[in-house]
């Protein structure tokens, strides 16, 4: 990376951070996803009350790792919600499970530059844990998401995260999957189900994000 497109990126998140703040997230800028594992072990676990923990679908989130260290942590109950060997109904119900963890984890589709989420959701397990449930929702939001309003979070998602996510799903039938342009359609394996636009985190610091100066997730 060079350094001074390190540079511009790292005005914008801190700009974003602050927009966040004000919108009652607690927010964190980590330069890597390495860093982003560190900010959660050093600066966020220890702060709470963790004995059980899930998470949502997210890219970002596994490059950082910290799944990884949460399943070597034997204090802490993490439900497993996409196991390939399970069936379908037991995963449902695990997901519901999910939405009672004392910590969730997951991305954002986007971030505005005022402090808004953006997300477009297929289950809806996802965008239920950010909105409520969990007590403690962490969210890995890479430097790519950040959009300037809600509107262009919205365009963004339609028009590239989510083909990608179809995409990348063998076996998926959307047209997007054979296009890579949303065709609002009517497929059983539609993914393009919920919205939900997190203007403010409540109660207060709840919701954690962690941005990241690095291109992730879709």
């Amino acid at each position: 990376m060079q350094e001074y497109e390190s540079r511009f990126w790292q005005l914008r998140l801190e700009h974003c951070k602050k927009a966040l703040e004000n919108n009652n997230f607690e927010v964190f800028v980590a330069q890597t996803f390495a860093e982003a594992k560190i900010i959660f072990k050093r600066e966020i676990l220890p702060s709470l009350i963790v004995k059980t923990a899930s998470w949502g679908d997210s890219l970002t989130l596994y490059e950082t790792g910290i799944l990884e260290f949460l399943k070597q942590n034997q204090s802490i109950d993490l439900i497993e919600t996409f196991a390939k060997d399970l069936p379908r109904g037991e995963i449902l119900e695990r997901r519901r499970q999910a939405l009672l963890v004392d910590l969730f984890f997951t991305g954002s589709n986007a971030v505005t530059e005022t402090g808004k989420l953006v997300n477009l959701d297929m289950v809806g397990n996802r965008v239920g844990a950010i909105t409520f449930g969990p007590k403690n929702v962490v969210l890995l939001i890479s430097r790519n998401k950040l959009v300037k309003d809600v509107e262009k979070g919205m365009e963004r998602i339609k028009a590239h995260a989510a083909p990608l996510n179809a995409i990348r799903h063998e076996g998926w039938k959307t047209p997007c999957v054979k296009t890579s342009l949303c065709m609002d359609c009517n497929s059983p394996d539609r993914i393009c189900n919920t919205w939900v636009i997190t203007e403010k985190s409540y109660p207060r610091h709840r919701i954690k994000i962690i941005l990241i100066n690095q291109d992730g997730g879709l």
